[in-house]
Order: C-alpha cells, then structure tokens, then sequence
C-alpha cells in the first residue's frame, strides 16, 4: 500500500507540474508573443511569402479556400463524408469555374478544399495555371509574361508548388 501510495503521489505531482507548463505557461507565452507588434522598415509592415494572403480582385492570383476565421488559424475538421463540407466545395468548384471562365471538372482540387492552417501560401501548378488567362486580361501583361511569373515563384520539394504571395508581389512590381 504504501509504495502505491508513493506512486499515486509522484504521478499526481507530475500531472500538477504539466498541467501548469502545458495549460497555463505555454499558452501564457504564446499569446505574449502574438502581441508583439509586427516588424516595420520604414514605418511600414514588412511581409512575408511565408503567409498566403488572399487579394481582392481578378487582377490577383488567389490562394486557396481558408476554413480559418483570422486572427486564428486552422482547419474545419469537415471530410468528404460531410455534407456540409461536400456542399462547400461544390459552391466552391462553380465559383471559381466561372471566375476562370472554364467548366467546373477543369477546377484542381486545392482550388476548392481548405488548407490545413488556411495561411498557406502555395497552390498547385494547374491551380496557378488555371488563374493565369484571367490575371492577364485584368492586369493588361500577356500570358507570356504571366506564365515567367508563375515559373519564377514555382518551387519543387516533396511535391511542385507555386507561391501565390511571391507571384502578387512580382504582379505589384510588374504595373
């Protein structure tokens, strides 16, 4: 009895100490850090093509759908098997067909499904190819031009990707 007392005892302390480090001290420095304010040169923000962000308008290359609700990141938990989910990314699909003036089977697939942390900077090279015609047309380059952009911030790892943040920028300077 007594060297279960002794271990109920030591466990019961190490549920206190790590509840107070992972329930209190860690989430207590996270939200510290998140106040910090942003860096600046100049006085103004300097950005990152860490981030994805999604602009406003056909002139811009759009990332993909976020099921995030900023400031906070993070996923639906919503799969296939949900209805809500499927009817989401069936919206989704007939959106961005007709942005793109295409039929709706031409639309990737990260076109319409949420990123995990929905600040993901990087779609699929059909993805950014797909958005290519548009971006042209809105902002007067040729599609020439735009492909070199799209190959420029077109980066290969585990699997091909094209950072939507790093072409805007190149969009930006390009006008």
């Amino acid at each position: 009895m007594t060297n279960f007392l002794k271990q109920a005892s030591a466990g019961l302390r190490v549920l206190l100490v790590l509840t107070v480090i992972t329930g209190i001290l860690y989430p207590a420095a996270v939200w510290t850090v998140s106040r910090i304010p942003g860096l600046h040169a100049n006085a103004e923000a300097v950005d990152t093509t860490l981030v994805g962000v999604d602009r406003e308008g056909d002139q811009w290359f759009h990332t993909r759908p976020s099921a995030a609700t900023l400031p906070a990141s993070g996923g639906s938990n919503k799969g296939e098997l949900n209805a809500d989910y499927d009817q989401v990314v069936a919206e989704r699909r007939t959106t961005i067909a007709q942005r793109e003036g295409v039929s709706e089977d031409r639309v990737p697939q990260d076109a319409v499904t949420a990123s995990a942390s929905g600040l993901d900077p990087h779609v699929s090279p059909a993805y950014a190819e797909l958005q290519v015609p548009r971006v042209a047309r809105e902002t007067g380059l040729s599609e020439q031009t735009v492909r070199q952009l799209v190959a420029a911030a077109t980066s290969s790892g585990f699997t091909e990707t094209v950072n939507v943040t790093e072409i805007n920028r190149a969009l930006e300077a390009a006008r």
